[in-house]
């Protein structure tokens, strides 16, 4: 004779079990659990350990003391917090979908997100504005990208996001329209950022495409300069004094590499970011049903771009290289490491 209880429909777990109104936790198997954190949280560590091996790199020579290196620092910076302050917390709401460190440090987290987010292109963006003048204007390069001009670059690169995210969030400008939505899903655990159409996207541009575009287009001006300068280097049209043009064209190959480092960088972060801001602008005006796996996939593909940023350095910077040697054995606690050479070749 069949029981009742195997006709009941399968337990729905939830995230506070003691709670009414409790949101559903994503029941997944024991390998997709065990698969997910360990990715994830390999990615944070790699991001956490990255980005600080850059850190202390820049901060410790005094040979990378450069306009250009204080604005990488200060990308690093953005990076490493999102890594310890960001990735942490949206582990247990990606794979659980609870959210278990109530409403306010909700709004804090996502803040954050959109903070660090910004802030990371907002970098980009006058890291290619420095590229500029060192391969179109380098003789005024010096006079013109001061450490007066990098502290204004980075006080509007962190202030401006500040302002954006918070007040965003908190205005909750962003679910105007979408309120009968949004209180249809409310159950207690959730942590989602829902944006209306109009937020959607203006939030995208401003965090986004308008920097990114300018981006695209400065560096598509210095590609083209870059090769002009290197025609110019190659066909000698006139005599130049012994030793010039060797310099010349050292001078020339170190800006190339370093402009074509850079512009990776920004493709890299243009890769990761762009299907997550498609889906801002889109998920509205499809009625919120893009499934929640597909909106986590796309936000760890753009919180991985902040791992792949000193890994790029790695494999382009010789000084990157040398540097994490020089952590990993200790040579940096030698009293007169901060002045070792780090660019092989140079006196």
């Amino acid at each position: 004779m069949n029981s009742p209880e195997l006709w009941k429909a399968p337990e729905v777990q939830v995230c506070f079990a003691l709670v009414n109104n409790s949101c559903p936790r994503n029941v997944r198997s024991v390998l997709s659990v065990s698969t997910m954190y360990t990715v994830m949280i390999g990615a944070i560590v790699m991001t956490i350990l990255g980005n600080l091996v850059v850190i202390i790199a820049i901060t410790h020579f005094k040979q990378l003391h450069t306009p250009t290196n204080f604005l990488i620092l200060s990308m690093a910076t953005t990076d490493l917090l999102l890594g310890c302050v960001v990735m942490p917390f949206s582990v247990i709401r990606s794979i659980e979908s609870c959210w278990y460190y109530g409403d306010l440090f909700c709004k804090v987290h996502s803040c954050c997100d959109i903070m660090l987010c910004t802030t990371s292109i907002f970098h980009l963006c006058f890291i290619s504005v420095d590229r500029y003048y060192a391969v179109c204007d380098p003789l005024h390069y010096v006079n013109k990208i001061t450490i007066p001009v990098i502290e204004v670059f980075l006080l509007i690169s962190w202030s401006i996001p500040i302002f954006f995210a918070f007040g965003l969030v908190f205005s909750e400008l962003n679910i105007i329209g979408i309120e009968d939505f949004v209180a249809a899903i409310d159950c207690t655990g959730l942590c989602v950022l829902i944006f209306n159409k109009l937020w959607g996207v203006l939030a995208s541009c401003i965090a986004f495409f308008l920097p990114g575009t300018v981006m695209v287009g400065i560096y598509i001006h210095i590609f083209t300069v870059a090769r002009k300068h290197t025609k110019q280097i190659h066909m000698g049209p006139m005599r130049k004094e012994v030793g010039s043009e060797g310099r010349m064209k050292a001078s020339s190959k170190t800006e190339s590499k370093a402009t074509k480092t850079l512009s990776i960088v920004m493709g890299v972060f243009v890769l990761c970011w762009l299907p997550f801001f498609l889906l801002i602008i889109t998920d509205p005006f499809i009625n919120f049903t893009t499934p929640e796996d597909v909106y986590n996939i796309f936000s760890w593909l753009g919180y991985s771009n902040s791992t792949f940023n000193p890994i790029i350095y790695g494999m382009f910077y010789p000084w990157f290289r040398k540097a994490l040697r020089m952590i990993v054995t200790g040579i940096i606690f030698r009293p007169d490491s901060s002045t070792l050479n780090l660019f092989p070749g140079h006196a």
